[in-house]
């Protein structure tokens, strides 16, 4: 257990907060517990002369979603943010582009799909995976996916 994993639970008595190196998510049934915390971390970074990006912290139910490394998690399902989106088709077209040039391998190519692919399965994206990579370049599809 990290220095803030024991502030969290230990100091302030959050129960339920996940943690993925430095994105972090409290829970609590509590606005006002919230809001309490959310002060509470300012006052320690501060400390350590580090800052909490306040643009991209909220306070709010997690039935409205929450963002989290570039997703949105709902209680039972979690969708892809729509930049998310456009960022990998531009990067995949550019490496599609590049592999057409031969100035990339394929497993470079193939590197850029998996990366986006592993990350992105996580969330309900099956529909946004099969238009991007084989609507849009059949030529990747597998045999059976017509």
């Amino acid at each position: 257990m990290n220095d803030f994993d024991w502030f969290v639970s230990r100091e302030l008595g959050c129960d339920a907060y996940a943690r993925y190196v430095d994105d972090f998510a409290l829970f609590s049934d509590s606005r006002r517990q919230l809001h309490d915390w959310k002060r509470a971390i300012i006052e320690r970074l501060a400390r350590l002369r580090l800052t909490l990006h306040e643009n991209e912290s909220s306070v709010g139910p997690t039935g409205a979603g929450t963002p989290w490394l570039g997703l949105v998690v709902y209680p039972a399902h979690r969708k892809l943010k729509a930049r998310k989106v456009v960022e990998f088709r531009r990067r995949f077209e550019q490496a599609v582009h590049l592999y057409q040039r031969g100035m990339i391998s394929f497993a470079a190519l193939d590197a850029t799909v998996q990366g986006w692919v592993s990350h992105v399965h996580y969330a309900d994206t099956w529909g946004v995976r099969r238009h991007l990579l084989w609507d849009t370049h059949p030529i990747a599809a597998p045999k059976d996916a017509s």
